[in-house]
């Protein structure tokens, strides 16, 4: 009998640990589904970038921020909390010369204003395009460092399809960060009103 409720109890122990390591494992499988589940959307994905760990490492890296960037602001349906928040962002890659530039508040009134210009004139941004690493033009002057490099939207206006092409230059700061110093369309090219 001693040997049989040794067993018994041996047996109940065993089942109750195998409860307890299956019940902790799925909760470890909750959590992580939940988890994996929280997807963002791309202006909370710029939103939350930060660039003291991880800044642009190229002239090239730091246009294509700026042109995704671009195209998310003028694209999507966002709230003006979002609208400040990236446009207060993209104010992290821009040299401080740009910056200063322009009091935040005319900034981020002018950057509104554009986009709703835009959006009313049934434009959209299809998609960018931006020079090749080797056609990034270094060059210095004034005791500077800079970089000249082009990007393109393709967008969409009413039903035809447009492109503009920009010049951007940028300029290396302290820290060894290329900053973007100022942008122009390419001369010559065809633009459209609601630019």
């Amino acid at each position: 009998m001693k040997k049989f409720r040794g067993a018994k109890g041996m047996i109940i122990i065993i089942v109750l640990f195998l409860l307890i390591v299956g019940y902790y494992f799925y909760l470890t499988n909750v959590k992580k589904t939940n988890e994996e589940q929280i997807e963002l959307s791309e202006a909370q994905e710029i939103i939350l970038t930060d660039f003291t760990r991880s800044y642009p490492p190229s002239p090239k890296e730091v246009v294509k921020f700026y042109l995704e960037t671009t195209k998310c602001l003028y694209n999507e349906k966002l709230s003006e909390e979002d609208v400040v928040a990236i446009g207060i962002k993209m104010q992290e890659i821009y040299d401080r010369e740009l910056v200063l530039n322009k009091v935040q508040e005319e900034y981020l009134k002018d950057l509104k204003s554009e986009i709703a210009a835009f959006q009313e004139g049934n434009c959209s941004i299809i998609n960018y395009s931006i020079s090749k690493s080797t056609d990034v033009d270094y060059f210095s002057e004034d005791g500077y460092h800079f970089a000249r490099l082009y990007g393109t939207f393709y967008l969409r206006v009413d039903k035809s399809m447009k492109s503009l092409e920009q010049v951007f230059i940028l300029r290396e700061d302290e820290e060894k960060h290329w900053k973007i110093y100022g942008w122009k369309p390419v001369e010559g090219q065809e633009e459209t009103e609601n630019e």
